[in-house]
This record gives structure tokens, C-alpha cells and sequence, in this order.
């Protein structure tokens, strides 16, 4: 079910890191996920953003939970898209959507933190009509997310995430 263009040679991979990546996406191993995402978020603070994997760019997004309103910061990979952020809630292929996303997609306004700075957002689904084309950009970027998406019957939602004008810190509110 892979989304991507059909010109050129498929995307590098690992098969130790896709391995990896059918292992982790396993109910049976989130309290192993949830582990190195924290380990991740303190790493990438305390580095200043520098802590991430190889040419990755990375951000950090904080969402309140929607049903607890207490904040949850979770490192995902990114494209830029002029002033915004596109983001996939892959969660490694799994046929759940990410709790972020869950979260996201009703509370509706976030935190990303890119080196240290940080913008408030608002959140949406990409248009049919734009999704395509950010799909295949953040696959050029990160070719496992063509993995993840042949490993799950779902299709992956793919984020856009706007700057909201004079908002460039502070937690995101509900509602």
C-alpha cells in the first residue's frame, strides 16, 4: 500500500533498523517505546536540539491529552513546507494511530521546539490535494515511513502543523 511516486529507485533502508521497527511497533513493547521517547526528549533538550538521529531533522511536539490536559512531549521527525510543519503519525507502521495524534487531531494547538525555540501551532489533516506530495517528501526524508505504511491497513495520517501569528511560546491550550 506504499504512497509513494513511482519515478526512481526505491528508498535505502536498514534491515537491522526495519527489524527493529516491526519489533517496536508491538503492543507488548510501548512501555519500551514510551522509555526512549523520554530518554529522547531529555537528550534532545539538554543537547539543544543536536541529539537526533543521523540526518533526521527532528522537533518535539507537546500536546495536552484530551482527556487528562496533561502535557505529553513526543520527538518526531519533519519537512518543512514554507512557514510550516509536516509531520506523519506513522507510530512505526502500527494499525493505532499515536496517542499525539489522537490528542492533536481534538485539542487542535500544540508546542513544536526545534534547537530550543519554540512556536505555538494549530494542527490539520493535509488535503487530499497536498498530501501526496508532502507524503513523498517526508518519505525522501525518512524512506522507513514507506515501510510503515506497507505494514499497516490504515493510511498514515500526514499533519500539518501552522505557526499561529505573534504565539511563539508557552503551552497550547485546549479547546
Amino acid at each position: 500500500m506504499s504512497q509513494t511516486a513511482e519515478a526512481g529507485p526505491p528508498p535505502r533502508t536498514s534491515a537491522l533498523f526495519s527489524a527493529a521497527g516491526r519489533l517496536l511497533r508491538r503492543r507488548s513493547m510501548r512501555s519500551i517505546v514510551r522509555w526512549f521517547t523520554r530518554a529522547h526528549v531529555v537528550a534532545y533538550r539538554s543537547t539543544g536540539g543536536r541529539a537526533q538521529f543521523g540526518r533526521y531533522p527532528m522537533l518535539l511536539l507537546t500536546v495536552p491529552g484530551r482527556r487528562t490536559g496533561r502535557e505529553r512531549t513526543t520527538p518526531l521527525l519533519y519537512a518543512r513546507d514554507g512557514a510550516r510543519y509536516v509531520i506523519a503519525a506513522s507510530y512505526a507502521g502500527s494499525d493505532d494511530d499515536p496517542v499525539w495524534w489522537l490528542n492533536l487531531r481534538e485539542v487542535g494547538e500544540a508546542v513544536v521546539e526545534i534547537a530550543g525555540a519554540r512556536t505555538r501551532v494549530r494542527a490539520a489533516l493535509a488535503t487530499p490535494g497536498e498530501r501526496a506530495a508532502l507524503w513523498e517528501r517526508l518519505c525522501a526524508i525518512y524512506p522507513y515511513f514507506v515501510e510503515y505504511q506497507e505494514r499497516t491497513e490504515r493510511t498514515i495520517p500526514v499533519v500539518v502543523l501552522a505557526p499561529l501569528a505573534g504565539r511563539s511560546e508557552g503551552s497550547p491550550g485546549r479547546g
